[in-house]
């Protein structure tokens, strides 16, 4: 019997490419993508991209969408007190594993799988300790299309946002840059690829700069939640806003 579990979903290439790899895995079944939304903006959480989007991407994989409305900027138990609850939800479903695509970020990846004990799941981690030059060739080779929606002026410029990541984009990378942002130099929106039944249809529009209160405690929804270092919030971030057609 198939193992049932969720798939945390960021919109963005690592996740797509570790679900590429899960639903070539007959050791699970793959109930709902699970995505954590700004509860005021309503776009998915770091990564700035619209919930119509979000909604278009799960549509053309095919699986339900599970949304996760989190506050601005919540404090950490904030933050495990709304998953647990979700995960609650689903677990009352038969739901027992949870999947990530975290690549070597060990205390984030201890972090999950600590928390996910306390309520009986598992995390599972498809692309674990794979050497990032080789995820992102591989993805590129099996027909992904990712644009990049956000930088962290930290580490990267405004030049980059709003690129589609090809070998060019690869080539120009600053040297302190993880080639798939695992440190949250950046984040991206997956708009083709084969988990898709059709591409997304987008339009670029603004790009804009937005700088954030660093909190009194470490944010879950961006550092838990999506791999970037709680220092980051010392910084401004880029962001191209992507337009539904």
């Amino acid at each position: 019997m198939k193992k049932k579990a969720l798939f945390n979903w960021s919109s963005g290439k690592d996740s797509a490419l570790a679900l590429y790899k899960t639903l070539q895995n007959p050791e699970f079944e793959i109930t709902c993508l699970l995505t954590s939304i700004n509860q005021q903006h309503q776009r998915v959480s770091m990564h700035g991209v619209r919930i119509e989007l979000l909604e278009q991407q799960a549509k053309s994989i095919g699986l339900p969408l599970e949304i996760m409305q989190i506050p601005e900027m919540p404090t950490m138990e904030v933050y495990e007190n709304v998953m647990r609850e979700i995960l609650a939800k689903l677990k009352d479903k038969s739901v027992t594993h949870s999947i990530f695509g975290d690549i070597f970020l060990e205390d984030l990846r201890k972090y999950r799988e600590d928390k996910l004990a306390e309520i009986g799941f598992e995390g599972v981690f498809p692309l674990w300790k794979i050497p990032t030059q080789d995820l992102i060739q591989e993805f590129i080779n099996l027909g992904f299309k990712t644009i990049v929606v956000c930088v962290n002026e930290r580490f990267m410029d405004k030049s980059f946002v709003g690129r589609v990541i090809d070998q060019n984009f690869i080539n120009d990378l600053p040297e302190n840059v993880d080639v798939c942002g695992e440190n949250g130099e950046f984040h991206t929106f997956t708009f083709d690829g084969p988990i898709f039944s059709k591409p997304i249809e987008f339009e670029i529009g603004e790009i804009v700069y937005r700088k954030y209160e660093k909190p009194e405690k470490e944010n879950s929804s961006d550092t838990a939640g999506d791999t970037s270092a709680s220092d980051a919030f010392d910084f401004g971030f880029w962001y191209c806003d992507l337009v539904t057609k």
